[in-house]
């Protein structure tokens, strides 16, 4: 599945460069993952397990700078599962064009709220992430 979502660039958004901030893209990456979960329906099944989504590694590349009063196209979609551990790679545009601002890889892992330790992901739950892996 991949989902886009959009953004616009505030004011507050920006440096002292008069660019958004390299911190907020950040942000708004994980504003994207929670539109794509909220819209998947995986935040109430994985409640429903006890499990959350945390983020153990984050490599992201800025590509180009983005202004006031551009719109960003974040497009998410879940790229690699692995035992313990899945990615979700993330690609901001600017809207209307090819031109790629950021890209960047996040893995996460499946956590058990009660224990805090990651999950194998086997079973149910993988069938679950592998349907996210078709479009």
């Amino acid at each position: 599945m991949n989902k886009t979502s959009l953004i616009k660039v505030r004011g507050f958004h920006l440096d002292i460069y008069q660019h958004v901030n390299n911190a907020r893209y950040l942000e708004f990456l994980e504003e994207a993952r929670w539109q794509y979960l909220e819209d998947s329906g995986d935040i109430e099944y994985f409640t429903s397990l006890g499990y959350a989504w945390a983020i153990v590694n984050i490599n992201i590349n800025y590509r180009a700078s983005a202004y006031m009063g551009d719109t960003l196209e974040l497009s998410t979609s879940l790229s690699n599962i692995g035992n313990k551990s899945a990615v979700f790679h993330q690609v901001i545009t600017k809207e209307g064009t090819d031109k790629v601002v950021v890209d960047a890889d996040i893995t996460f892992v499946v956590m058990d709220q009660k224990t805090g330790k990651a999950v194998e992901i086997t079973g149910d739950l993988l069938t679950r992430m592998q349907a996210h892996m078709k479009d």
